[in-house]
């Protein structure tokens, strides 16, 4: 719920306020103007012209800086007309003529005499003449297709016949261009259901609303409006009523010929279904805003999971700040205390640790005898004694001397007793 109230806003949010100029759409339209003055009278090929590209309905007249995107257009155009037969259920006849340019200059230079574009335009359709005026850089746009396909529906409009209603041409245009599928086409008739803005098209068929948030709503309700024409009853049925406006019948009894039914009850079932499409119902229902709720849960997991890791990283670092602190502190008061040792931070050098020394004649004569064993046992082996130096080869050692009585060890004179005189 949380991120349905976040999707809110965009909704709901007020369309960008665009002054509206003389013959100025709206949006994406802000930069093609519709011509309808027949009495302007094509001269001959203009003098910026250098060269032309034919296709089995097109003449592409180019620059010669557009001679690319000439040929890029003439590979793709006829592929963009056939798209028209699935909504109006007929082609206009004839071949429809193309000016590309490059640049201010080459734009304006390609005009029809007295039907100069404004300056802020980069598209410009003569339906009578069925001739389309493009800066060949516009093309490249990331709305360039969009604007070619709206220009191509006002001129088969205007060659298949007159006097349709500007609610009709605007969305068939827009069917053909597919800006009904846009998030601004949405927003904008939620904003009429929810706030019971949406109009009434006779209200639309000469004139557009003047505030720039009502034509945004009459934009996106005339391209619902002709989707749903088209879907319910088919480019058959749309094709009888081109062939009625065609014949000179007004536009509502061409209407309910083709369609059986009058203009204002067909309104009128749309209207009541509006609220199905585009209320809030289908914000809480529609897959799209799953999969959107879902990746903003995703999103909000990830961003609590790192936030999680950060959190316990300063924690650890703060543990480890206060364990230092707690060793510093202990490492101080025993240098405060007496008789420690100087910590290694303590000033001179450290002292040398030595062995003790022995008295002078207390080593033992046994001590001796058992460190003479040790070097000679490490030398010769274990379980090999070596005669001693007051011992012959082959003579047998000497039995310790008996202790006489009266006498004790501490008696006995200190140092190296005299050799025993061995008999020979």
């Amino acid at each position: 719920m949380r991120h349905l109230l976040l999707l809110l806003p965009l909704l709901l949010a007020a369309p960008r306020a665009l002054a509206q100029e003389p013959g100025d759409t709206h949006g994406s339209h802000a930069h093609e103007v519709v011509v309808d003055d027949a009495a302007l009278v094509p001269h001959e090929r203009p003098s910026r012209v250098t060269g032309e590209v034919a296709t089995k309905r097109f003449r592409i007249l180019h620059t010669a800086a557009a001679t690319v995107a000439a040929k890029e257009l003439a590979g793709q155009i006829e592929g963009i007309r056939d798209g028209f037969g699935a909504i109006l259920g007929r082609d206009w006849p004839g071949v429809t003529e193309i000016r590309l340019g490059v640049g201010r200059a080459e734009f304006e230079a390609l005009a029809l005499p007295g039907g100069r574009p404004p300056g802020w335009a980069v598209a410009l359709a003569y339906p009578a003449h069925q001739i389309i005026l493009l800066d060949a850089l516009s093309l490249y746009e990331p709305d360039g297709q969009q604007t070619l396909r709206h220009e191509l529906a006002h001129v088969a409009l205007g060659q298949l016949a007159k006097d349709w209603p500007r609610w009709f041409q605007e969305g068939v245009a827009q069917n053909v261009t597919g800006e009904r599928y846009s998030l601004t086409h949405y927003s904008a008739l939620f904003r009429a259901v929810t706030q019971e803005r949406v109009f009434h098209f006779e209200d639309l068929e000469d004139s557009w609303p003047d505030h720039p948030s009502d034509v945004e709503i009459a934009y996106a309700q005339s391209a619902a409006f002709v989707a749903h024409l088209s879907g319910k009853f088919g480019p058959q049925a749309m094709g009888v009523l081109v062939d009625g406006v065609r014949d000179g019948e007004p536009f509502e009894q061409a209407f309910g010929k083709a369609f059986r039914t009058s203009l204002l009850v067909e309104e009128t079932d749309w209207r009541e279904g509006l609220a199905a499409r585009y209320g809030w119902l289908p914000l809480t229902t529609s897959s799209a805003l799953l999969w959107l709720a879902a990746s903003g849960l995703c999103v909000a997991a990830y961003v609590r999971r790192r936030q999680q890791k950060e959190a316990r990283l300063a924690e650890m670092a703060a543990q480890d700040a206060a364990e230092d602190a707690a060793l510093r502190v202990l490492a101080a008061r025993a240098a405060a205390l007496p008789g420690a040792l100087p910590g290694p931070d303590a000033a001179g050098p450290a002292p040398a640790l030595t062995w003790p020394e022995w008295p002078a004649g207390a080593a033992s004569s046994e001590s001796d005898t058992l460190e003479s064993r040790d070097t000679q046992e490490a030398v010769s082996g274990p379980h090999e004694m070596p005669p001693s130096a007051s011992e012959a080869p082959g003579e047998v050692p000497e039995e310790p001397p008996e202790e006489t009585s009266g006498e004790s060890v501490a008696d006995l004179p200190a140092g190296p007793r005299p050799p025993k005189p061995t008999l020979h």
